[in-house]
């Protein structure tokens, strides 16, 4: 039997000098089911959806086979094909820059390590992906709490 994790992020004010972001993760593994959210203030929308990847395969204890669903092209095209040139290139983007969110990204990858059969997929966001909707409703919930918290 294969986790499934279903990872999303968001930033309100995405951009902006002050915003809040969230990120949120569901993993179901048969009827067991896990939700993970948190947030912070003055994040990116693109570092959020990472976080939510990334805690998702860290909340998995135990080897098994896993699918993560993202709705990021950003993180979907960067696992599964810009990764490899940046490590080649020495954590430079197509533009001979260094990557952004070079530290995620590692994290990401290590968390990938740990497990002997991963597969990414890249679903529509905000559609009819049950899963997906579920990690978006859990972001939002986080970014309510940091903004409750002010």
């Amino acid at each position: 039997m294969r986790v499934k994790i279903y990872c999303d992020g968001g930033c309100r004010g995405n951009q902006q000098n002050v915003n809040v972001g969230g990120w949120g993760a569901y993993l179901v593994w048969g009827d067991v089911t896990k939700e993970l959210w948190g947030g912070e203030r003055n994040t990116t929308n693109n570092k959020m959806e990472l976080v939510g990847a990334i805690e998702g395969l860290r909340a998995i204890n135990r080897k098994v086979a896993v699918d993560v669903y993202v709705d990021s092209a950003y993180v979907y095209n960067g696992i599964t094909d810009w990764v490899n040139s940046w490590l080649a290139n020495g954590w430079k983007n197509s533009k001979k820059e260094p990557v952004a969110n070079k530290e995620l990204w590692l994290d990401l990858i290590e968390q990938t390590k740990r497990f002997d059969d991963i597969c990414f997929h890249k679903v529509k966001g905000h559609a009819d992906d049950e899963g997906n909707n579920h990690a978006d409703m859990l972001a939002n919930r986080a970014m309510d709490e940091v903004e409750a918290s002010s």
